[in-house]
């Protein structure tokens, strides 16, 4: 497959021009790659307005993902903007009103697009989770709620994979989404290479109309490489105003260091990564075996996301990262109940064995009993618009009950909002930010 646009960057780069155009670096290397640093001259092409080397680059990922592929530089977050723009256009064609239905594990992202949109949103709630940072919602029971919903929502929004390994039943979920008429938008940010396991598992193909993938958590793509997908039968508006809803909410200055990383990455994806994926997977589920029969108790479902549960084993997943620090292996996410570890063919053979002998070295200690206190649904005083967009103060969080809660409360990693925006603070949601070492809360004055 071909690279037009790591193909125009090095002959530019090598063309000895004088380069009388942004960026300030001129080329010169003060980190090293200021010579492969462009910005949207002749023959480059312009993201948002892709008619040559950008536009060969994303049909050739479009090509590999089976679909209507656009790139996004800014992650994820930009793309979850932009499918919510879209599903707000689709709501407006059919008389709908501008109401999504999310699962209540939504990364920090969809609530600032819900604020930039005017959109409303009506929670969705597991029946039962061991964490705020899943929610997995079963078709029978999504299907009951689109039943008695009034108004119906125009979309429905999931998290699969979730933070914590958990992979939705998107072809069901769809199912019952297109059976009333709704759209369904996935964020398959932990998921991009999803479609390239034997029998794909990547949303598009099983049912979603819309899909956000960050290249860049699991595949060798820069920080901020990100696709958006379509299905190929989605309605006709999203494809024609795709571009547009990315715009809306990009930068006009994306940058080329990424979209070169992304370009190169579909060389890499068609050139044997199903073969190397499919090794790799093979090797991380003897990993994940031998951990189990030690005693570990790993969590989810997600083949390339190792999550191990630590409380069993006698740590809070804070300690344990530690402990693998001191290794100098580094986690992904450490919270009082679980460590997430995240794995791509690139960590390697010897990767997955340097970790399984931290992990086994670790000497098991008495089971802690320790329940996390579960987020609740919250009373809603504004809407997250008026919450977010209004005068806040922050106060240590013991002092905010009673108050509203002005912006999400909380960092990123994980960016799942343990209390939502516009909803008012109660003892309990105090209780959850001690729980997770939430010190301080904006406020609305």
């Amino acid at each position: 497959m071909n690279t037009p646009i790591c193909d125009f960057v090095r002959r530019y780069a090598e063309s000895g021009a004088l380069r009388l155009h942004m960026p300030g670096h001129k080329g010169t290397p003060l980190l090293g790659m200021e010579a492969l640093d462009i910005t949207e001259i002749d023959g480059a092409d312009s993201l948002y307005e892709a008619g040559g080397i950008i536009r060969e680059s994303e049909q050739n990922a479009g090509t590999l993902f089976g679909c209507p592929t656009f790139y996004s530089t800014e992650g994820s977050s930009q793309c979850i903007r932009a499918m919510l723009y879209l599903a707000l256009l689709h709501a407006k064609q059919h008389d709908r009103p501008p109401l999504v239905a999310a699962g209540r594990n939504a990364h920090r992202t969809f609530l600032s697009a819900a604020a930039l949109l005017d959109l409303d949103i009506c929670w969705l709630y597991p029946k039962t989770d061991e964490s705020y940072l899943s929610c997995r919602i079963e078709p029978a029971a999504l299907d009951r709620f689109l039943c008695s919903a009034q108004p119906k929502p125009a979309a429905v929004y999931l998290t699969s994979p979730d933070y914590l390994g958990h992979v939705a039943d998107i072809a069901a979920l769809a199912k019952v989404c297109h059976a009333h008429g709704v759209l369904l938008l996935v964020d398959n940010a932990h998921g991009a290479y999803l479609r390239f396991l034997p029998q794909s598992l990547h949303p598009i193909d099983l049912g979603a109309d819309l899909c956000c993938d960050s290249a860049h958590k699991t595949l060798p793509v820069l920080t901020g490489g990100a696709y958006l997908h379509l299905h190929p039968a989605a309605p006709a508006l999203l494809r024609q105003q795709a571009k547009n809803a990315l715009a809306l909410f990009g930068s006009t200055s994306p940058s080329y260091l990424i979209l070169q990383s992304l370009d190169a990455a579909n060389r890499y994806l068609a050139d044997g990564y199903r073969e190397k994926l499919d090794r790799f997977l093979q090797q991380t589920g003897t990993l994940k075996q031998q951990l189990a029969a030690s005693g570990w108790q790993l969590y989810g479902d997600e083949p390339l996301k190792l999550t191990l549960q630590t409380k069993p084993f006698g740590y809070r997943g804070q300690e344990l990262a530690q402990l693998l620090l001191r290794q100098d292996i580094v986690c992904e996410f450490a919270d009082p109940d679980f460590l997430v570890l995240m794995l791509t063919p690139e960590t390697g053979e010897d990767g997955l064995l340097r970790l399984q002998e931290a992990l086994l070295s670790v000497a098991p200690r008495p089971a802690l009993c320790e329940v996390p206190p579960l987020p609740r649904p919250g009373i809603r005083a504004m809407s997250v618009r008026q919450a977010a967009l209004s005068p806040a103060e922050t106060l240590p969080a013991e002092h905010c009950i009673g108050r509203v809660l002005a912006a999400a409360a909380v960092g990123c990693p994980p960016a799942v909002p343990i209390a939502v925006c516009g909803e008012v603070i109660d003892a309990h949601a105090v209780e959850c930010f001690r729980y997770y070492g939430i010190e301080s809360c904006p406020v609305v004055l």
